[in-house]
C-alpha cells in the first residue's frame, strides 16, 4: 500500500449537466425579464413584478453558482520544483542564519521575544487579597481543572481556618470523577445501542471515554455528591500523577464492556450467563391451557415482561462491570475517605494553634464560606469596590456560571453539549455565550469583588512555559520561520478548522488596568504546573492574548446584567459532541 502511487482525485466535484443546465435557464429567465423592462407600455404593478422576476433569477443565479465546487485532477509535487526551492530560499543570508539557529535547538527557544517579556510584566493593580498557596502541580495528568477548581474553593476555607497554606484533595475527587465518567459511558453505550457501531456518536464516545479533563459544572456534580476533603488524607497517588498507564487500562476494559452491553441490549447476544440461563430454565418446560394446547412459557410471556426482563439483565451485567472497575481504580488510586462517614483533620492556624474537625467530606463542602473579601490594589476605580463586595460560598458557587465565547454561535445564547457529562442525573454541561467584552467586564468584576476565576483556554498557543508569559509577540515567527502563525485565521476559523479549542483550565487572580481606560491590559494566572514553571508557578497574561485564546471564565451569575441572567433561563442550543465547545479541559 505504501509504495503505491495514489490516482485519487482531490475532493472537488465537476458541476453535472443538471446543475449546468439550471444554470443556463436560471441566466436565460434573468436576461428575458430584464429585456422585457426596456418595454414601455407597462403598467406598474406589471413592473413591480418583473423586477421581483429579475431580483430572484439573480439570488437563484449566485445560489446555484456556489453550488458549483470546481474539479481538477489531484497534482503531484514536481520533481525539479521540489529541488530548487531550498537552494534558492537558501540564497538569502538570513535564511542560512535562522538555519544554523534553528536546526541546533528548540525553535520556540530560538524565536522567543525578549520584548515582549519586558512589557509583560508581573505588576498589576487590582489583585484579591487572598489568591491561594501553595502552588500546586498536577504532574503528568490531565487533571488540571480539578486543580483550578479546588484552587477557587480553597480560597474561602484558608479564610474561614484562619490558615496561611492550604490544598484540598485533588485524588479525592479525581477517584469518584474516574468511577462516574465509567458508569456514564456505559449508559451512554446502552442508550445508543441502537446506532452502527461505526457511526460518528458511538465512535466519539469509544474515542474519549474516560477523559482526565473536565468542566466546571462536572466538578460541581462532583462535589454535590461526593463533597471534599484536605489533600493530607487522601494525597496523590503514582497513577494520579502520571494518569496514562491507568487511562490505557481503564479504556480497554470499558470497551470491552461495550462491545457486551451494546449485544445484550440489541438482543444479538448474552452477557450474564446466569441471568440467561435462569431465564431459559424456566421457560424450557411447556404450559398447558385449559383447553389441553400446549404453549410454550416464552410464548405466555408478553412483550414488556420480556422488555423488563433484558432491562434487568442489563442493569445487573453493568453493576458487575462497574464493581470491577472499581476494584481497579481502588488499586490505582487507592481507597478514599467514605464520602458518608465523618474525617478528623488536624491542622495549625496562623498563630500556631493546632484544631481538631470531625466533618463529613459533604458537609466540609458545605461548610465552604468567607465573610465579604476586600479588593488589594491601587487602582483608582477602587473606589467602585463597595457595592461589589461579596461572598465566597456553596451556595455562590452553586449560582456560578460559565461564560464562553464562541464566535460560531449567537452571542447572548445558552449553549450545551449532547451526552457530555460525569454523573448521570446531575447537572448537565451548559454555557452562556457571549463577547470578550462581557467576559471581561465579568472577570473584572470578580477580581474587584475578591473572587478568584476558573478560566479555560488554549495554552498551548503563543505561550512561554519558562518564564511564564502569554502574549501574542511572545514568539517572533515571522522573524525567523519567514511566515505568520496568528493572522493567518481569525478565533471563529481556528475553531471550525481544528485548530484551537480549550485544552487548559487555570485561575486568574489579578488584572491591571489602564489607570486612564480603566481597560485590562494584562492577567495574572494561577497555574497548576508546580513552581518551575513560570514565576515560581505565576504566569501573566496579555490582554490581547485572552481576546485570541481564552474561551470560558466562571463567574457568579448575580455580577451578571439582568439581560444576561434572563438568557440563561432559555432553551440552550445542542452542540454534538464532538464539537469544540465539548472539549475538556
Amino acid at each position: 500500500m505504501g509504495n503505491q502511487q495514489s490516482k485519487g482525485m482531490s475532493s472537488f466535484r465537476v458541476p453535472d449537466k443538471a446543475l449546468v443546465e439550471r444554470l443556463r435557464k436560471i441566466k436565460q429567465r434573468a436576461g428575458s425579464a430584464m429585456s422585457s423592462e426596456k418595454t414601455k407600455e407597462k403598467t406598474v404593478v406589471e413592473k413591480a413584478k418583473e423586477e421581483a422576476v429579475v431580483e430572484k433569477a439573480k439570488e437563484e443565479s449566485v445560489a446555484a453558482a456556489q453550488e458549483v465546487v470546481v474539479q481538477r485532477d489531484a497534482e503531484a509535487l514536481p520533481l525539479d520544483v521540489v529541488a530548487a526551492i531550498p537552494a534558492e530560499f537558501l540564497e538569502d543570508p538570513r535564511n542560512r542564519l535562522a538555519l544554523s539557529a534553528l536546526s541546533s535547538a528548540n525553535p520556540k527557544t530560538v524565536l522567543t521575544s525578549q520584548a515582549s517579556k519586558i512589557t509583560t510584566q508581573h505588576l498589576f493593580n487590582t489583585k484579591i487579597p487572598c489568591e491561594g498557596s501553595p502552588i500546586t502541580n498536577q504532574r503528568s495528568s490531565g487533571r488540571c481543572w480539578l486543580f483550578a477548581a479546588t484552587n477557587v474553593f480553597r480560597v474561602a476555607l484558608m479564610k474561614k481556618y484562619n490558615v496561611d497554606s492550604f490544598e484540598l484533595s485533588q485524588n479525592y475527587l479525581y477517584y469518584y470523577d474516574k468511577l462516574e465518567k465509567a458508569n456514564w459511558f456505559l449508559e451512554q453505550i446502552i442508550q445508543t445501542a441502537g446506532e452502527d457501531l461505526d457511526s460518528r456518536l458511538v465512535q466519539r464516545l469509544l474515542e474519549d471515554l474516560i477523559s482526565d479533563g473536565g468542566q466546571w459544572d462536572m466538578v460541581y456534580n462532583l462535589v454535590e455528591k461526593y463533597g471534599l476533603v484536605p489533600q493530607a488524607l487522601c494525597p496523590d497517588s503514582w497513577s494520579a500523577k502520571n494518569s496514562a498507564v491507568m487511562r490505557t487500562m481503564l479504556k480497554t476494559k470499558l470497551r470491552e464492556f461495550a462491545l457486551t452491553l451494546r449485544k445484550v441490549a440489541t438482543g444479538s447476544g448474552s452477557g450474564s450467563g446466569s441471568a440467561t440461563e435462569a431465564g431459559a430454565g424456566a421457560g424450557a418446560g411447556a404450559a398447558s391451557d385449559d383447553d389441553g394446547s400446549a404453549t410454550t412459557a416464552t410464548e405466555a410471556v408478553s412483550e414488556e415482561d420480556q422488555l423488563d426482563s433484558r432491562r434487568a439483565e442489563i442493569s445487573a451485567l453493568k453493576a458487575k462491570m462497574m464493581k470491577e472497575i472499581q476494584h481497579l481504580i481502588t488499586l490505582l488510586l487507592g481507597p478514599t475517605p467514605d464520602p458518608t462517614k465523618e474525617f478528623q483533620w488536624t491542622y495549625m492556624d496562623k498563630d500556631n494553634k493546632v484544631h481538631e474537625l470531625s466533618i463529613t467530606p459533604r458537609d466540609f463542602a458545605k461548610s465552604i464560606f468567607s465573610s465579604s473579601f476586600h479588593m488589594m490594589g491601587s487602582s483608582p476605580l477602587s473606589s467602585s469596590l463597595s457595592s461589589l463586595s461579596m461572598s465566597l460560598s456553596s451556595s455562590s458557587i452553586a449560582d456560578m456560571v460559565s461564560l464562553v465565547n464562541d464566535p460560531r454561535n449567537a452571542y447572548m445564547t445558552p449553549l450545551t453539549v449532547d451526552r457530555l457529562g460525569n454523573v448521570v442525573g446531575g447537572r448537565n454541561t451548559t454555557y452562556l455565550n457571549v463577547d470578550m467584552e462581557t467576559m471581561k467586564a465579568a472577570c473584572v468584576k470578580m477580581i474587584k469583588a475578591g473572587c478568584p476565576i476558573f478560566f479555560g483556554c488554549d495554552v498551548g498557543k503563543f505561550s512561554d512555559r519558562t518564564s511564564g508569559v502569554m502574549d501574542l509577540g511572545v514568539y517572533d515567527y515571522e522573524a525567523g520561520l519567514r511566515t505568520d502563525l496568528l493572522r493567518g485565521m481569525t478565533k471563529e476559523e481556528r475553531l471550525r478548522a481544528g485548530e484551537s479549542m480549550m485544552t487548559h483550565a487555570m485561575v486568574l487572580t489579578a488584572v491591571h488596568l489602564d489607570e486612564r481606560t480603566g481597560r485590562p491590559v494584562r492577567w495574572r494566572v494561577q497555574n497548576s504546573w508546580g513552581t518551575e514553571s513560570g514565576e515560581k508557578g505565576w504566569f501573566v497574561m496579555s490582554d490581547a492574548w485572552m481576546d485570541e485564546w481564552v474561551y470560558q471564565a466562571v463567574v457568579d451569575q448575580k455580577l451578571l446584567s439582568k439581560e444576561l441572567r434572563d438568557v440563561m433561563g432559555r432553551e440552550p442550543v445542542v452542540l454534538p459532541l464532538w464539537d469544540p465547545m465539548g472539549a475538556l479541559a
